[in-house]
């Protein structure tokens, strides 16, 4: 991929007002532009939509009808991306804040990765103070070869199997291949689905030199306990090991343990247990009995035609 190829910016918000605008003004700031960005408001109730419709024309604007959560947000965006003709969509959300040079970083290691274009490259992500955010540490592939792992460290990379929606450069040719994200996950390993369906086969890249900013509320890491939000993780999950085909039947036996081991470690360090168990419980019920519907259908619920690049 070349600097003067099309890259398409998605970010997908969601009541964070200033936040969104302090993230287009990092879009706009980047020493490589974005060819345009596209942002999918999730039926925001603080003002957004009205702000929105005050930008420019580098920004087109996408409003559901209801919240459709990141899976769906990011599936809605992804697939107008696309319509509008781009070489890589760059996919981030809305308290995501990349540094000038964080775009050109990612396009400089897509091109230059001595064994073709890497479906995925991934930012470095920071907290407000500087420290790598754990909750979006992308963590070196443990099914990497000595030769991947040689060709990504000759140009300051590390091989990954999945990354965060954080920030994240995939190549356009890989996703019309893969498809979209499935948007009926909502919340909660989306992005580790989607990500590790497009490396699969492939490659993926961590690419410390872009850095971005993660402006959440506290510092911490997914072990965080999540609440109510629990079923979104072991529901997605269960859909991932018994519907995806993101993993090798391998890689599902080793994800899947380390899932388990972090559900319990999650449960026995909650305050409130009983709400995780409840969790557990349906999210492994609902895995289990029915799978996830079309997005097709639920992005034509969400946006019909709206969505669509005219």
């Amino acid at each position: 991929m070349t600097p003067d190829a099309s890259v398409v910016a998605v970010v997908v918000t969601w009541n964070r007002h200033d936040l969104l605008l302090e993230v287009l003004s990092a879009l706009r700031s980047q020493t490589l532009p974005v060819s345009r960005v596209v942002v999918v408001d999730n039926a925001s109730t603080d003002g957004t939509a009205e702000t929105l419709r005050a930008q420019g024309e580098d920004v087109v604007t996408v409003t559901a009808r209801t919240n459709t959560g990141g899976a769906g947000g990011f599936a809605i965006g992804i697939r107008l991306a696309l319509e509008l003709g781009c070489d890589a969509v760059w996919l981030m959300d809305d308290d995501t804040v990349p540094e000038p040079e964080a775009l050109a970083a990612l396009v400089r290691a897509r091109g230059e990765f001595p064994l073709g274009t890497p479906a995925v490259v991934a930012s470095r992500v920071v907290w407000t103070d500087g420290r790598d955010h754990p909750m979006n540490t992308p963590r070196p592939s443990p099914f990497a070869s000595a030769q991947e792992r040689e060709a990504a460290a000759s140009i300051g990379c590390v091989p990954v199997r999945s990354a965060s929606f954080v920030s994240i450069l995939c190549d356009a040719a890989a996703v019309r291949e893969r498809g979209l994200p499935v948007a009926d996950y909502f919340l909660w390993n989306d992005d580790f689905e989607y990500s590790t369906r497009l490396i699969r086969g492939g490659h993926g890249l961590a690419c410390p030199g872009s850095v971005v900013v993660h402006k959440t509320r506290t510092f911490g890491s997914t072990d965080a306990d999540p609440g109510p939000r629990f079923y979104y993780e072991v529901r997605n999950k269960v859909w991932m090991w018994t519907r995806s085909r993101s993993l090798t039947p391998v890689e599902k036996v080793v994800y899947g343990g380390s899932s388990l081991r972090r559900w319990v470690r999650t449960v026995a360090r909650s305050g409130d247990r009983g709400t995780l168990v409840r969790g557990l419980a349906r999210g492994v019920r609902d895995g289990v009995l029915r799978g996830p519907r079309r997005t097709e259908d639920v992005l034509s619920e969400a946006v019909g035609e709206q969505g669509r690049a005219v």
